[in-house]
């Protein structure tokens, strides 16, 4: 990058990454905590997995008015407004002593950093040409897993000093620095936004009417979702409890974690087009890593193999589950990408949501049938594999189905986009 270039773009790259940064360490950093959380408030599996995924619905629940959102005001304005609900609810969440305040603020937070992923791709697009923005979106994904690995060890090392409240304080000025840098960043003008509010609903319904999204939608809820619950939360528990590892090494396996899915987003941003013109799929890239991934998972499970190595591999295959993303919007016409994505993206926090909480409630159900804790654990990751292997068989059974889809969504959303 020559000096020219740079000064046109960390202007814009970085406070967006620094916001992407934030939303992710934030998504994560109840795993580390989980401990001080249950020992403070007696907070049973259920309640921790229930706190925890509140995060998961306001997210979910920002997805559709975000992307109508975006296209009407632009990233600048709308991610730094939503960032600063995010600092409140890091304050609530510090202040909280309830589960139900906890709750209330986490939800909070999740509604605030709803934005900050694709409203840096937004930004992107708006700013840069095709092949700029796919190394400044892989530089974002890349940011959100150094948050990934800051949630993880040295958030561990910090947390008996500072203890998580006040933690969460110092969170709350760093959201406000992250919204005040990005409502700073340079814009470039966009035409008004002409076309009807019900007309960009009506492509929204158009996209839950298609196969295509259909196809798509286990895998993002149950993979990807299952995921976002397992490195969010569930995996310190599972170290914690099954392996009856410290919370330091605990906290060393989840940076592990972090940091091989972030190698892993590397990778497949500098060399997919590569893979792409030796005769490989994006389609059939997804399949093999998401198989591998849950193989890994399986042997985690019945605990085969030497520990850190399973994690690493876990992580690392984990990182071809957002190849779904560029699968999905290939169906759609480039008018209706962006909301196509969108929608997706509301069956991985929808899912991880009710995963991350129906962990904990198999886990106490288990043990209150008389399981031993490391066996409840056992037992609800092995039914999340379950719904996941499902996912992966009706998504290679279903693509004649999927080629059966009429092209006339492009012809019938004209006016959506």
């Amino acid at each position: 990058m020559n000096k020219k270039n740079a000064a046109y773009i960390l202007p814009i790259l970085l406070p967006y990454a620094f916001g992407y940064f934030l939303s992710y360490l934030l998504r994560n950093v109840n795993a580390v905590i989980a401990p001080d959380l249950t020992h403070e408030l007696g907070l049973g599996a259920a309640d921790l997995g229930f706190l925890t995924s509140a995060y998961l619905i306001g997210f979910a629940l920002a997805q559709l008015p975000l992307g109508i959102a975006l296209d009407r005001w632009g990233p600048r304005r709308v991610e730094s407004a939503l960032l600063v609900l995010a600092a409140i609810g890091c304050v609530g969440f510090g202040l909280g002593h309830t589960l139900t305040q906890l709750a209330l603020a986490r939800g909070l937070i999740g509604l605030g950093v709803s934005a900050c992923l694709m409203a840096s791709f937004k930004a992107f697009s708006q700013s840069f040409s095709a092949t700029r923005q796919a190394s400044l979106n892989s530089s974002i994904m890349v940011a959100g897993g150094m948050g990934g690995i800051t949630a993880s060890a040295p958030f561990n090392l910090l947390l008996p000093y500072a203890g998580w409240r006040n933690i969460f304080l110092c969170l709350a000025a760093l959201t406000l620095i992250a919204a005040y840098a990005i409502r700073k960043t340079p814009e470039q003008d966009q035409p008004a936004q002409t076309v009807p509010l019900a007309d960009l609903i009506r492509g929204i319904g158009g996209i839950f009417g298609s196969r295509a999204f259909w196809r798509f939608a286990p895998q993002t809820g149950f993979l990807i979702g299952g995921f976002v619950s397992i490195q969010g939360l569930w995996a310190m528990p599972w170290l914690l409890g099954v392996n009856a590892y410290s919370q330091q090494n605990s906290s060393f396996h989840m940076l592990l974690l972090s940091l091989t899915l972030t190698i892993g987003y590397f990778l497949l941003a500098t060399q997919i087009a590569s893979l792409i013109r030796r005769g490989l799929t994006i389609e059939g890239l997804f399949s093999w890593g998401a198989s591998a991934a849950l193989g890994v998972s399986l042997l985690l499970i019945l605990g085969v193999g030497e520990s850190h190595l399973m994690w690493v591999l876990f992580g690392f295959f984990c990182a071809s589950f957002n190849l779904i993303y560029a699968a999905h919007a290939s169906y759609y016409p480039a008018q209706l990408s962006g909301r196509a994505n969108t929608c997706l993206n509301l069956t991985v926090f929808l899912g991880g949501f009710g995963l991350q909480w129906g962990f904990g409630g198999v886990v106490d159900l288990a043990q209150a049938h008389g399981f031993a804790r490391a066996e409840a654990l056992q037992i609800a990751w092995g039914g999340l594999l379950v719904l996941q292997v499902a996912s992966i068989i009706w998504f290679m059974v279903s693509k004649s189905w999927v080629a059966l889809m009429p092209v006339t969504i492009a012809q019938n959303n004209k006016t959506a986009g």
